[in-house]
């Protein structure tokens, strides 16, 4: 960000302008929503390696055609709304105000994605994922079929 950007936001805070949002992304944009989850399901374990980091900024970019600045910006707002959140309620009722139940199943097959960065999945990340599918009215069936198709894409058994 310009520190002409920065001086700029710190003005308008000042002058009571509306709440700032991180990296210019609404509170109910789909994307950040997304991507939040997304941060959330890598970081849930502990630890977020490289390769989860690499998958996280190349499917936001795919899914939603940012180029890598965009795709930056994304994910340290999502970053930084999914460290200010206390549950996973936030992200999900946007979601499901925004999207149809093919556009939720997405959400969560892209978040499978996110679990199988690393090679493995952690009891957490699985528990996230049935949490945030219950949250966005994917059925265990749809969820587990997901779970199954990205696991065979990453060669898995």
């Amino acid at each position: 960000m310009s520190i002409f950007k920065s001086i700029s936001r710190f003005i308008d805070d000042l002058a009571g302008g509306e709440e700032a949002e991180p990296q210019g992304y609404a509170a109910d944009d789909e994307r950040l929503a997304a991507a939040a989850l997304a941060f959330h399901v890598i970081a849930v374990d502990g630890i977020v390696v490289d390769t989860e980091k690499a998958q996280l900024r190349q499917t936001l970019a795919e899914r939603f055609e940012l180029d890598a600045e965009q795709t930056q910006q994304l994910v340290d707002a999502a970053r930084q709304r999914s460290m200010e959140s206390v549950d996973l309620y936030a992200f999900t009722s946007v979601l499901n105000r925004k999207l149809d139940n093919e556009g939720r199943a997405r959400i969560i097959e892209m978040l499978w994605e996110m679990v199988y960065a690393d090679g493995s999945v952690h009891e957490f990340e699985d528990n996230a994922l049935w949490r945030i599918a219950e949250l966005l009215n994917v059925p265990s069936r749809e969820r587990i079929r997901l779970r199954k198709m990205v696991e065979r894409d990453h060669g898995e058994d």
